[in-house]
């Protein structure tokens, strides 16, 4: 009896203990999957933007000699004196920038640096066998390669990604001496196109410029293109109707405040919502209609973060 006993509470243990270790992995699997889904849209967008700057490097960058920033600017430059693949200066001096910064570093920046990282690396190296078709006009080379590879930056950076080069040290060297990243930047960049200028000369320096102003443009615009929003501050007799309008016809949001005239003294609402640049032009004819007489005042919102706009977990 005493052995059969034993033996039942061993079991009964031991089925305690499997069940726990049972409940703690699919815990760990649910947010396991639950980050990969939440995770899904930054895979897809790193990946576009890293092959997008890849096949920009090999095909208008490269050919026509001109000079780059960052480490890639190094990469390029190490190609047309030294013959080195791009790929592999990439590769190893990002690894070695990680490597140096890595306690400043966020996991998750990281883990997305690391993989665009890889695959611009891989693309190099696999873009390298495919035919590079021959552009008489360089300038519009400059043109078609600063477009493309600032829309593959944007993409990276609307998902809070990163292809690593400079944002590694700026972002360590912001932590450990307070140096601001736009003063690091300038810094580094300008020896970097003084470098150039030795290498490829004054011509394919001045098209390399061209390139690069026009990858911050279309950069920009593309980081905010896809956030940006309007911003609009009513001041109406019909306050109640006008936010009956915002919230059901236009299915936002719309906060109530209290406002006096500065001159008159009278007491009136002043509503404030955010809408879509589409949304905006109806209200406006929604007012322009039931009272003429009111007063809307509309501005841009580069970024606009909560329920119903962009999601707090997209950073």
């Amino acid at each position: 009896m005493g052995k059969n006993w034993l033996l039942k509470n061993a079991r009964g243990e031991m089925k305690l203990k499997l069940s726990k270790i049972r409940e703690i992995l699919s815990l760990a699997a649910a947010r396991f999957i639950g980050g990969i889904k939440a995770e899904g849209k930054t895979f897809i967008a790193v990946t576009a933007g890293v092959a997008v700057q890849a096949l920009a490097l090999v095909l208008f960058v490269l050919p026509n000699r001109f000079p780059d920033l960052g480490v890639s600017g190094i990469a390029v430059l190490s190609n047309y004196v030294f013959g080195i693949s791009p790929a592999w200066i990439i590769l190893i001096g990002n690894g070695l920038l990680m490597a140096w910064a890595w306690k400043e570093l966020s996991p998750r920046f990281v883990i997305w640096t690391a993989w665009a990282v890889i695959l611009i690396s891989l693309l190099l190296k696999a873009f390298e066998l495919v035919p590079v078709p021959v552009i008489g006009d360089r300038f519009m080379a400059a043109m078609v390669s600063g477009a493309i590879r600032g829309l593959g930056g944007g993409l990276i950076l609307r998902v809070g990604g990163s292809t690593g080069g400079l944002d590694i040290p700026a972002v360590a060297l912001r932590k450990r001496y307070g140096m601001e990243i736009g003063q690091f930047s300038i810094i580094f960049n300008t020896l970097i196109l003084g470098l150039s200028f030795f290498v490829v000369g004054l011509e394919s320096t001045i098209y390399g410029a061209v390139a690069l102003y026009i990858f911050g443009i279309v950069l920009d615009n593309t980081t905010r293109s896809f956030d940006r929003r309007k911003q609009a501050l009513i001041i109406t007799h019909i306050p109640d109707e006008v936010s009956a309008f915002i919230t059901v016809t236009l299915g936002r949001g719309v906060t109530r405040l209290d406002g006096s005239g500065g001159y008159s003294g009278q007491h009136r609402p002043v509503l404030i919502t955010l809408l879509d640049p589409r949304q905006a032009v109806n209200l406006k004819r929604y007012l322009a209609e039931n009272d003429p007489t009111a007063f809307l005042s509309v501005s841009d919102a580069a970024e606009v973060l909560g329920k119903g706009f962009k999601s707090w977990k997209s950073l």
